[in-house]
C-alpha cells in the first residue's frame, strides 16, 4: 500500500499498468491481482486531481557579464488605465550595460507576444546568449521554449519566490514604476506606450546608472561595440 502510494504521489497522472511494471522493475514479485485489488480499495483508480509542478531549479550566481548581447534579463510589471482596465508591460534589459531593450505594453502578453518582441530585438542586435526569467506562465511556455532551441538561447529560470536572483531587471522594474506608472495616469494604451519609448530612450541615453560608474547604458554598449570591432579587426589582421 506504501509503495502505491508514494507511486501515485510522484506520477499522478499514470494508472496501475504503469504502477505495476515499476514494482516489477524494482524486484518485487507480488501477485498482480493481488495489487490490483489493493489499487482499487485505495480508490486510485479514480483520477487524481494535482498541480502541475515546476522542474526543479537551481540557483545561480547573478553575474555581471562582460560583453553586451551575452544575458538578458526580462520580467513584467502591470498596472491599470483609469477605467481600471489591468495593463502588462514586458521589460527586457541587457545584464552587462543594463540597456533597457523593451518596455512594451499591452492589455495582454502571452507567450507569441512575447517572442514577437524578441525577435524585434534579435533583429535589431543579434541573439543573446541566454535569458533569464521568473517562472511566469508565459515564460515557462512551450512556445518560447521551442522559439530558444531555435535560435541556440539558453532559457536561465530563477527560483521560485526568490525574485532577487534576477535583481538587475527588479532594479529596472523599480525604476520604471517610479518614473512612469506611479507618475502618471492613463487613460488608454495608446498614452501608455508612447511614454514607455519615451521612458526607454531617456533611460538608456540620459540616465547616468551607479553601476556603469555614472555612465548611461547606451555608453557602455557603445563601449563594446567598439572594442568588439576593434578586437575582431585584429584577429582578422593576425590571420593574414
Amino acid at each position: 500500500m506504501t509503495k502505491l502510494q508514494s507511486l501515485a504521489e510522484r506520477y499522478p497522472t499514470r494508472g496501475f499498468d504503469d504502477y505495476y511494471g515499476k514494482i516489477r522493475l524494482e524486484g518485487l514479485v507480488w501477485n498482480r491481482k493481488r495489487v490490483l485489488q489493493i489499487y482499487r480499495s485505495m480508490r486510485l483508480v479514480f483520477r487524481r486531481k494535482h498541480k502541475r509542478r515546476l522542474p526543479q531549479r537551481i540557483k545561480q550566481p547573478l553575474e555581471v557579464p562582460q560583453q553586451i548581447n551575452y544575458s538578458y534579463s526580462m520580467d513584467f510589471v502591470s498596472d491599470a488605465l483609469t477605467n481600471g482596465r489591468r495593463v502588462r508591460i514586458l521589460n527586457i534589459m541587457d545584464d552587462c550595460s543594463r540597456e533597457c531593450l523593451a518596455a512594451y505594453a499591452d492589455y495582454s502578453i502571452p507567450a507569441w507576444k512575447v517572442i514577437m518582441v524578441l525577435d524585434q530585438i534579435v533583429n535589431e542586435r543579434g541573439k543573446p546568449v541566454k535569458i533569464r526569467t521568473d517562472n511566469g506562465p508565459e515564460f515557462i511556455s512551450k512556445e518560447l521554449k521551442g522559439w530558444c532551441e531555435k535560435n541556440g538561447v539558453i532559457l536561465q529560470f530563477i527560483q521560485p519566490g526568490k525574485p532577487m536572483q534576477n535583481g538587475y531587471v527588479e532594479r529596472l522594474n523599480r525604476t520604471f514604476r517610479e518614473d512612469v506608472l506611479d507618475a502618471y495616469l492613463f487613460e488608454t494604451l495608446e498614452q501608455l506606450r508612447i511614454l514607455c519609448d519615451e521612458w526607454v530612450y531617456d533611460y538608456n541615453y540620459m540616465k547616468p546608472h551607479s553601476a556603469l560608474k555614472g555612465m548611461v547604458p547606451a555608453m557602455i554598449a557603445k563601449q563594446q561595440k567598439t572594442f568588439n570591432n576593434t578586437t575582431k579587426l585584429i584577429e582578422e589582421i593576425s590571420l593574414n
